[in-house]
């Protein structure tokens, strides 16, 4: 049996429409990217391969929803060169360099410093301005305790959080509200969401770079961003505490949703990563094609596995930047055979049930 490099599943009732009318591009009205830090990596050639192969012969509008790691993917996505704006994001990223025991305060300058390189100095008018693309973040409001920078006491709440979380997902509505900074021109198909607490911020010139960095802030690990501009008030953090992998409808009725993926499977919640239980509404993945990386793939990387933040940790910076620049390169394979599918009409052969 062949091993392929890409593993493609759909919702049942994207399944059901390709394999009985084939796949439409023009049908694609929402692309989502989790959360996932340095694991967009693995996707930086597939990204290309969209952005030149896929995206040319879309319609629009098309509706961009990521949290964290998935918004900055998508910062780039919607600017007038997007290649070059993912080739100026992943060179930023790969060649990052910190002080022997950076503290919080760094990781934050730095990440700011990542973001004006990945935007330069027409980013956010052509963002705001996309022919194509209406851009929302996800992130999400701190409550209580959870917006204290105080070391000690954030670590607290967030036990308290992971803790009620285990029992029933939406107790993490006490600890954080969702934040949705969203694209005025077009209501998207996720902006009337229920299960939690949610404000709905306009995105514009004033405040889109403090939602891409709010929604990049991991507790503990960046500051969160503090009154962001047309927000309430407070802290805002890191969007995949709550919608890690986007368990929220995708797709308007008519339309499908692509969704570029590290894994082939959807974690609801950040806190949910080791609760195998915990599974996404199907009603939100009805009509979603994801499209990840196989397991045989992962085994031939670096390591045998994705990057990921604990690389930090555990190689040195160039150790991980070897790691890192070897496994970008070895995901050429993935975009030639996301190519090959779409060139030769084989996704719906290819489709398993999500």
């Amino acid at each position: 049996m062949k091993s392929y490099a890409l593993t493609f599943k759909a919702g049942a009732s994207a399944l059901r429409t390709i394999r009985n009318d084939g796949f439409d591009i023009s049908s694609i009205g929402t692309i989502a990217g989790a959360s996932g830090g340095a694991k967009w990596l693995v996707l930086s050639q597939l990204d290309r391969a969209i952005l030149r192969n896929l995206v040319p012969n879309m319609t629009g509008p098309v509706h961009l929803i990521g949290s964290s790691i998935g918004s900055w993917r998508f910062a780039c996505y919607a600017q007038r060169d997007p290649i070059a704006a993912i080739e100026r994001f992943e060179n930023a990223y790969l060649t990052q360099t910190y002080s022997e025991k950076p503290d919080i305060h760094e990781i934050t300058a730095k990440s700011r410093e990542i973001l004006g390189i990945v935007l330069g100095e027409t980013g956010v008018e052509e963002i705001l301005s996309s022919p194509l693309f209406r851009t929302h973040v996800m992130a999400v409001r701190s409550r209580h305790v959870t917006a204290s920078e105080h070391r000690g006491l954030l670590a607290a709440s967030l036990v308290a959080a992971a803790a009620l979380n285990a029992v029933s997902r939406k107790t993490l509505g006490l600890f954080f509200e969702r934040a949705l900074f969203f694209d005025t021109r077009d209501v998207p198909p996720f902006f009337d969401l229920d299960g939690f607490p949610i404000q709905r911020i306009e995105l514009s010139a004033e405040n889109l770079q403090d939602a891409v960095v709010a929604t990049g802030s991991i507790p503990l690990v960046l500051s969160g961003v503090r009154d962001i501009h047309g927000a309430r008030a407070g802290v805002y953090r890191d969007g995949g505490v709550i919608d890690y992998h986007l368990d929220l409808p995708h797709s308007a009725k008519e339309s499908l949703t692509l969704f570029p993926h590290f894994y082939d499977r959807i974690v609801p919640g950040w806190f949910d990563k080791k609760l195998k239980w915990r599974r996404p509404n199907p009603g939100n993945v009805d009509r979603t094609i994801l499209i990840s990386p196989s397991a045989a793939f992962v085994a031939k990387l670096p390591n045998a596995k994705i990057p990921d933040r604990g690389d930090f940790l555990n190689y040195t910076p160039t150790e991980r930047a070897k790691a890192w620049t070897t496994c970008v390169a070895a995901c050429e394979e993935l975009a030639d055979e996301f190519n090959e599918v779409m060139a030769g009409d084989r996704l719906a052969a290819r489709l398993q049930p999500l």
